[in-house]
């Protein structure tokens, strides 16, 4: 993805325009509840990745990405008309696995804190180092606390 500002205006309206058609104009009955999380835009602005999100199981996820395929040229043209550009970039739809990754994350992190908890409980151990793990400053115990107090 390009960093230039104009290819992610593009890619942004791209977006909302995608999400609008989704919702309001494509009425093709496999096509199941979408979200368009992303949209990516090469940097000469020729082709647009566009990410989704299915809800529901593999069949739906399935039959919602045969759904986008078919009306892919409908999106394409809109999309030309509402951004009047020259060349309008050509669609990829992704779906995204962002959602598999966090539920696998969070899998992970579960059995780690699952096994950190088996292990505390099996000795009754508490964290290393002090009560108070932050520095102070040393006090000698022969001077005393404040030294202007002590010279009046």
């Amino acid at each position: 993805m390009s960093s230039n500002p104009r290819v992610r205006k593009i890619a942004d309206r791209i977006q909302v325009i995608v999400a609008e058609m989704l919702e309001r104009r494509i009425k093709d009955p496999r096509l199941g509840f979408v979200t368009v999380t992303d949209v990516r835009l090469t940097g000469d602005t020729q082709q647009a990745t566009i990410f989704y999100t299915v809800l529901g199981e593999d069949a739906q996820q399935a039959s919602t990405a045969a759904a986008l395929e078919s009306a892919k040229g409908l999106i394409r043209s809109e999309v030309g008309k509402q951004l009047g550009m020259r060349h309008v970039p050509s669609l990829t739809f992704v779906a995204d696995a962002l959602p598999e990754e966090a539920r696998h994350l969070d899998e992970v992190l579960a059995r780690a804190k699952a096994a950190d908890d088996e292990v505390a409980a099996r000795r009754g151990s508490s964290y290393a180092g002090e009560a108070d793990p932050y520095k102070k400053p040393r006090v000698d115990e022969d001077e005393p606390a404040d030294a202007d107090d002590a010279e009046e």
